[in-house]
């Protein structure tokens, strides 16, 4: 009766409280009032009607339960009315019956009533034993009965909180588990539509674009880090997801919001080591590409001891290449070698010399026989067309690796 749930932990709490004497827990009488019982036992269907009543006509979320499941929580009344009457009967005995209250219903009504709901329905049912107490008790028997159906609702309640704590901690198990197996897949690029079903089924939003980042964890993870990981995942990020393989720790962000800006917040949350964000993608179905490349330029970052902490993985483009990356070594390729090949003006043969010569421009200048700000305006031009300027000695060797791989192409 005064709860919607199932029926284990009800059991242990619906006794009489350790925390007071028996004799301040026990209805008069040594087994109670014997009258008051025998009225209650005889008045439990009436209660039953009048507590159905008011539900109906004061709780709107009872009206619009499915009928089956108005069904379950009729009989779970039922059950627990019967239980208060044994239990009023020898409060001092443990609770036979109560283990059984929510025995009638399945454990999914949790999903259907909330803990607040379920609170609802214990304080309207004792309000319907409070208001037909007269009624049903012996006279002079009034008081007895009202406390005894305050003292038996309020371990109820307890009990009631604790079944949704448990119920929360089984399924926050379950979508730890269901979370792993979806970060798993799309690191092996699985995107089907079960995938897709699963991280629906975790709260995914599917707005705005998505990326991942990589790195090592801050320390052995126990269950309550873990949770607090998730949640400021879950802050930084519209939507998120947590995933722990070994010493690695992957991150899906996804969302409307600058989401390299999201990534760079959670830094702290990584270990020691490098910490790699992996390319913006439109959404889910192409974050198999981030995570590949975050996790590839997690691998390759080593090579380059003066990374920025965080760094991007196309940043880590040569090392990448050096890991035997196929993907990094296409990228450099279309994106800086090609175009270059592409344009006018003798730009990739300038570039070419400018390198050839330890990235002197006079040396290049005498090797092309054109005045030192030729090769300047040219080397302008590609810092246009890639993105990369050859004058900052990182961004050359980007460069350098490029042409490396362009040259090696085109010999084929």
């Amino acid at each position: 009766m005064w709860t919607v749930h199932n029926a284990g932990p009800y059991a242990r709490r619906v006794t009489a409280s350790p925390r007071t004497p028996a004799s301040a827990t026990a209805p008069s009488g040594p087994a109670g009032n014997a009258d008051n019982l025998q009225r209650l036992r005889d008045g439990s269907g009436l209660l039953m009607s009048a507590a159905l009543r008011r539900l109906d006509d004061e709780i709107p979320w009872y009206r619009e339960l499915p009928a089956e499941d108005r069904s379950y929580v009729g009989l779970v009344a039922q059950s627990g009315i019967t239980a208060f009457v044994t239990w009023y009967a020898d409060p001092q005995a443990p609770p036979h019956g109560v283990s059984e209250i929510f025995a009638a219903a399945p454990p999914e009504l949790t999903r259907s009533i909330s803990l607040q709901n379920t609170l609802q329905l214990v304080r309207i049912v004792v309000e319907v034993v409070e208001a037909y107490s007269d009624q049903l008790a012996a006279p002079g028997g009034e008081r007895d009965l009202r406390e005894a159906v305050l003292r038996y609702s309020r371990e109820v309640a307890f009990s009631a909180a604790e079944v949704y704590a448990r119920a929360a901690e089984v399924r926050g198990a379950w979508d730890a588990r269901l979370e792993a197996l979806v970060v798993d897949a799309l690191i092996r690029g699985d995107g089907d539509d079960s995938l897709r079903s699963r991280v629906s089924a975790l709260g995914w939003s599917g707005h705005g674009s998505t990326l991942v980042m990589a790195g090592t964890i801050a320390a052995t993870l126990d269950e309550v880090r873990t949770a607090e990981l998730r949640r400021a995942t879950r802050r930084a990020a519209g939507d998120a997801l947590v995933g722990i393989h070994g010493d690695r720790l992957v991150l899906v962000l996804g969302g409307e919001g600058d989401l390299q800006a999201a990534a760079a917040s959670l830094l702290p949350r990584f270990g020691p080591g490098p910490v790699v964000i992996g390319p913006t993608v439109p959404g889910l179905e192409e974050a198999a590409r981030s995570a590949q490349a975050a996790l590839a330029g997690l691998r390759a970052a080593p090579a380059w001891p003066q990374a920025p902490r965080p760094v991007l993985a196309d940043d880590l483009l040569p090392e990448r290449v050096l890991t035997g990356d196929t993907t990094a070594r296409r990228t450099l390729v279309a994106q800086a070698y090609r175009p270059l090949a592409e344009a006018t003006g003798s730009v990739l043969e300038t570039l070419s010399a400018y390198l050839g010569t330890g990235r002197s421009l006079e040396a290049a200048a005498r090797s092309l026989y054109v005045h030192p700000n030729t090769v300047r305006y040219r080397l302008r031009k590609v810092s246009e067309i890639t993105g990369w300027d050859p004058l900052d000695a990182r961004e050359s060797f980007v460069l350098q690796v490029a042409l490396a791989l362009g040259q090696l192409a085109g010999s084929r």
